[in-house]
């Protein structure tokens, strides 16, 4: 199989309010030709870093990286020419209608889509004469990702594409994202929704604090955590709940608690809930909640890190340092 990209031991450093602050530490990471990767982690984890290294905007501070074959600072021109790119915020002329545009974009390249047919393949046809400015965020964002495709590009890059949509809008783009899969092209997600990379990533990495933690297929993640449904609940009562044999429960594979929340990592749900119900009855306390769902990789997160995927500060801003070894 051939790599569509390829990094090897890559560190970003970077001087924040006057310390010395390692973004990425040690990096290593192969995206196969026609796959869909997904990169993901907490805002703040390293991965709009890592993400705009390997698209040629932020330079490393030590490692090695190569895109399509390539190298960024020995063939510029020609990975510009094969890759797409959607940033985290998108700021288009908003005086331009949509055509103007895409054609504006088009021009960047030697060759491509007809910009017509890149609209036609986000479904902004009907909004070809309208102004930016006029467009929802839904419809910025889609004509984003059709500045990024009007190249018809080899590879990519997607930084929080649905970040803020509405959950009609993600679905858009999700369906534009699997139309361009079907051509064979690879797709770099990063995204902080888990359900997002369930749906449309073939593999994904999780990055915690600039280090890949896992690696595997959603589904292959998942497994790992030996077992495949939660039961969560709440009682009325504050005691007592320290005694409880959770964990001797039948088809019980874990027990946490997270903010009051008990949380029982199950095989079995049907045996499970029964006799937690008995065990309650029998030591007098009361639900307040009950609810059971299929494991996800949000649970795989919280499982190797200790904490919820939304507990995150903001990406690391400040100065860089290049030196060799900071």
């Amino acid at each position: 199989m051939t790599s569509a990209i390829r990094c090897r031991r890559l560190r970003k450093i970077f001087r924040s309010r006057g310390a010395l602050v390692e973004a990425v530490r040690g990096l290593d990471l192969d995206v196969v030709e026609g796959e869909c990767f997904g990169l993901l982690g907490p805002n703040g984890a390293g991965k709009t870093t890592t993400i705009e290294i390997l698209e040629g905007l932020q330079t490393p501070s030590d490692g090695e990286v190569e895109v399509l074959g390539l190298r960024w600072g020995q063939a510029e021109d020609e990975l510009r020419q094969r890759i797409g790119i959607t940033l985290q915020e998108t700021q288009l002329a908003e005086k331009l209608t949509v055509i103007e545009t895409v054609q504006l974009f088009r021009s960047f390249y030697r060759s491509g889509m007809e910009p017509a047919d890149v609209l036609t393949c986000v479904g902004l046809t009907e909004k070809a004469r309208t102004f930016v400015g006029k467009l929802s965020g839904g419809q910025r964002q889609r004509l984003a990702v059709a500045c990024a495709l009007v190249g018809d590009p080899d590879l990519l890059f997607l930084d929080e594409p649905t970040t803020g949509l509405d959950p009609q809008s993600r679905r858009q783009l999700w369906e534009i994202l699997r139309g361009f899969r079907r051509k064979g092209k690879t797709i770099l997600l990063t995204t902080h929704y888990m359900d997002e990379a369930e749906r449309l990533c073939d593999r994904v990495g999780i990055v915690d604090q600039g280090r890949l933690i896992a690696l595997d297929t959603p589904s292959g993640l998942i497994a790992r955590l030996g077992g495949d449904h939660h039961i969560e609940f709440t009682l009325n009562e504050t005691e007592g709940i320290a005694q409880l044999p959770l964990a001797s429960l039948p088809g019980v594979v874990a027990v946490h608690e997270y903010h009051g929340v008990h949380v029982l990592r199950v095989t079995a749900p049907h045996q499970t809930v029964p006799a937690l119900l008995r065990l309650l009855h029998e030591r007098h306390l009361s639900l307040s909640r009950l609810s059971t769902r299929h494991v996800s990789l949000e649970d795989v997160f919280v499982a190797l890190t200790g904490r919820n995927i939304s507990e995150a500060g903001d990406e690391i801003e400040g100065d860089e340092i290049q030196q060799e070894g900071a």
